[in-house]
């Protein structure tokens, strides 16, 4: 069998920025094989979408393991989905296995994708962090999946040396770090050695963690991130309370077919 993949840079519209995401439409089920796939295009995620009587299932993958929310992956998919499956329609709507429908809106440039928000909780080994990062976090979070720690400044986000035996240490799927920023309204970085990703180059569904906390600590609902990784990316964000809307944009990077 042989089936359509799509390389698609997200959360930017420059090539070789953003984060990349590969995006296969088709009639796969098999999860161990989605994986196998997965773990052949080594890329943070690889996105999965099944139509289904004019339904869409997605799942996401890393080379490691499956994932539960993934932000990129899903924009990318609405991007090849807007370009090359259903160029008619404005909205992409579809089905995840833990978190329910998400939707895609296009307008114009921007994708806006509509998520669950996080739900934070104190978390208080901040030794374990600590250890990780070399610096003690002003607070920190658990949210569904990742551990958020707070620090002083840009700088300190942009400057970070991570010790990732020591990150392995912290019961999450990866570990946020952000800080107020210069030019915007908040910068992060992610890591995520669990799941075969080292450091995400933009992470769309930990700005479901981010934009309640920001919002809250800004007193405003709409503003603007910058994800602080090599590949750097933008993204904008809207906290609507039980849900969070994070708008970028995506470019194609390849076309191609997978033979399996």
């Amino acid at each position: 069998m042989k089936y359509d993949i799509f390389y698609i840079d997200a959360f930017t519209d420059k090539l070789f920025t953003g984060n990349p995401a590969a995006v296969i439409f088709s009639d796969l089920i098999d999860p161990a094989l989605m994986q196998n796939i997965a773990a052949e295009n080594n890329l943070s995620e690889t996105a999965f979408i099944r139509e289904d009587n004019g339904i869409y299932y997605i799942r996401w993958f890393s080379p490691y393991c499956e994932i539960d929310l993934c932000g990129h992956a899903t924009l990318a998919s609405a991007y090849v989905f807007f370009n090359f499956i259903k160029p008619e329609e404005k909205v992409f709507d579809v089905h995840s296995l833990k978190n329910g429908i998400l939707k895609v809106t296009q307008n114009n440039e921007l994708l806006l994708l509509d998520f669950p928000s996080d739900q934070l909780q104190s978390f208080d080994q901040i030794s374990l962090i600590e250890s990780a990062i070399g610096l003690k976090p002003i607070e920190a979070f658990k949210g569904r999946d990742d551990v958020l720690a707070i620090l002083e400044s840009e700088d300190a986000i942009q400057n970070l040396n991570v010790d990732f035996e020591s990150l392995n240490q912290i019961d999450c799927r990866g570990l946020i770090v952000s800080s107020k920023g210069n030019n915007y309204d908040f910068v992060s970085r992610f890591f995520a050695p669990a799941t075969g990703v080292d450091e995400d180059p933009v992470t769309g569904s930990a700005h479901t963690t981010l934009t309640p906390y920001w919002s809250q600590k800004l007193d405003k609902k709409n503003l603007v991130a910058a994800q602080l990784s090599r590949r750097g990316g933008v993204l904008y964000c809207e906290d609507k309370e039980e849900r969070t809307i994070i708008g970028g944009k995506a470019t194609l990077y390849l076309k191609g077919k997978i033979f399996i």
